[in-house]
């Protein structure tokens, strides 16, 4: 079961949806708890509140805000699961990351999964696809080496995305 604001983050307690979510959970009627769209204070509050398996925001190379929450959660065991993980990108964005494919000769889009799946043990993807070829491009990320040099071009597309703290 799943807590989720409708536009994104919004600050403010979740506690008493939360708090009647994790009632439920007490009683044998929901299983596990997550949260998505959801602040890091607003995390912090839910697993004050009961235990949480995931959190789904969005997140991909460009937009980038979740980077220490995921760090958090991938240290205490809890999946982090991103939404728009292949989309928002700039054209230089796209360049950086066509510059990337282009080495490794293969789709954009498998390098941008690569990077998700290298950049920490606990990011669940489920990229959607409305076509086999789309599909080939998913699976194909699985598979990509990056290279340290890789890496650092594809870390810069999300400089500037994650707030100073």
């Amino acid at each position: 079961m799943c807590v989720c604001a409708q536009a994104g983050p919004r600050p403010g307690s979740l506690a008493e949806a939360f708090g009647a979510l994790a009632e439920l959970q007490r009683e044998g009627l929901i299983r596990h708890l997550g949260v998505s769209n959801a602040t890091e204070e607003q995390v912090t509050e839910a697993r004050g509140i009961a235990p949480i398996v995931c959190v789904q925001n969005m997140y991909n190379l460009a937009h980038r805000h979740d980077d220490a929450l995921i760090d958090r959660l991938a240290a205490d065991g809890v999946a982090y699961v991103p939404f728009f993980p292949l989309g928002g990108f700039t054209p230089l964005q796209s360049s950086a990351l066509s510059a990337v494919a282009a080495r490794l000769e293969t789709a954009p889009m498998s390098v941008a999964l690569a990077w998700l799946l290298r950049r920490s043990p606990n990011l669940l993807l489920i990229p959607g696809t409305s076509s086999t070829a789309h599909l080939r491009e998913n699976v194909a990320g699985a598979g990509l080496s990056l290279s340290p040099e890789d890496l650092a071009e594809l870390d810069e597309i999300g400089v500037g995305s994650a707030p100073a703290n």
